[in-house]
């Protein structure tokens, strides 16, 4: 059965700096991999997608198709919504002429081609990412990995079955200026379309795959949720910066560890942990410039941090607990009650 994750104050530079080192190098040191032996590679839907022969769309579709049978299909439908996959129909077909005759998707793929015609730093990025996560999930398949392009349709990882998807058009760096001209694009998600956010998307959908996220109950469930997550992937990336990981900039993380206190009391005094209420959960937990109720200087989607100081405190009381054992877990509220988090 075919399965697929689709997923996105001022201060002195001296301050920046120490906070920006503490947060990459803070807990214990990082295993040794050396040992584990983890092979990337990469092929390039996006470059097949184009050569296609754009008066002669039906039989370059199904070589495609051929080449690519998995990621094809979601990729048509799914991805860029052309409509129910078959390499015959005819409604697909001209939806893609149209796709691949409009000069501006075109001029997005020789853009892409050009900043990511080598891509042996994504490879480098993904194959540590591979093996710190089989040193710790000892059963992890490798994907193999996919690029595509979506017409910067927001799709920066996917995961279909064993494949790792990559968009590489939503990492382009965010002075890109065809962003800038997508009026549903916000900045605060454009200055994460940086090739330095590959990896961290990449092993969120993953994680996704492996150990799917609840989308309902209540928010304090959901924050746990978010915060095994962000504790999956500060092991998985152990050299990456905190900042990356949780997609906040350096002083909003800083705004979240000088505020702690009086985040956790707002949760308990609007009696708001046990809430089931979509506007709730999507206010704490959602992606946004800020967290609305918050004081000015709060990041989006701040369940992430309470979340994993959550478990970051579970897990400093049980030390003997593996990765693969938290991650299992089916009552994350054991995870609550013993981590007593009470930030002072």
């Amino acid at each position: 059965m075919q399965s697929y994750t689709i997923i996105s104050t001022r201060f002195s530079w001296l301050l920046l700096a120490a906070v920006a080192m503490a947060s990459c190098k803070s807990g214990p040191k990082p295993p040794d991999v050396s040992h584990i032996s983890v092979t990337v590679s990469t092929q390039r839907f996006d470059s097949a997608l184009f050569t296609i022969d754009t008066n002669n769309i039906q039989p370059g579709l199904a070589k495609l198709h051929a080449d690519y049978p998995v990621f094809t299909p979601v990729y048509m439908t799914d991805i860029m919504n052309l409509g129910a996959y078959a390499d015959s129909s005819a409604a697909l077909q001209q939806q893609l002429h149209l796709f691949l005759t409009t000069p501006d998707f075109r001029q997005l793929e020789t853009a892409v081609q050009q900043k990511f015609g080598n891509l042996s730093a994504v490879r480098k990025d993904l194959e540590q990412a591979f093996k710190y996560t089989k040193y710790y999930l000892p059963n992890f398949k490798t994907p193999q990995v996919v690029t595509f392009i979506s017409g910067i349709a927001n799709y920066g990882a996917v995961t279909v079955d064993s494949l790792l998807g990559i968009g590489l058009d939503m990492y382009m760096g965010a002075d890109f200026p065809p962003y800038g001209m997508i009026e549903d694009l916000p900045s605060y998600m454009i200055r994460r379309f940086t090739p330095e956010y590959i990896a961290t998307n990449a092993m969120q959908v993953i994680h996704n795959q492996l150990y799917p996220m609840r989308t309902s109950g209540t928010l304090i469930s959901q924050i746990l949720d978010a915060g095994r997550q962000q504790y999956f992937l500060g092991k998985v990336l152990p050299h990456t910066d905190d900042t990356i990981r949780l997609g906040y900039t350096k002083e909003q993380l800083k705004w979240c560890y000088d505020n702690e206190q009086m985040i956790w009391q707002f949760f308990i005094q609007n009696n708001l942990l046990y809430s089931t209420d979509w506007q709730d959960i999507s206010h704490f937990m959602g992606d946004g410039p800020a967290t609305q109720g918050m004081p000015e200087g709060s990041p989006g989607k701040i369940g992430n941090f309470v979340g994993l100081q959550i478990v970051n405190k579970y897990m400093d009381k049980h030390p003997e607990m593996s990765l693969q054992q938290l991650l299992e877990m089916k009552d994350v509220m054991e995870i609550f009650n013993e981590a007593k988090y009470r930030p002072r």
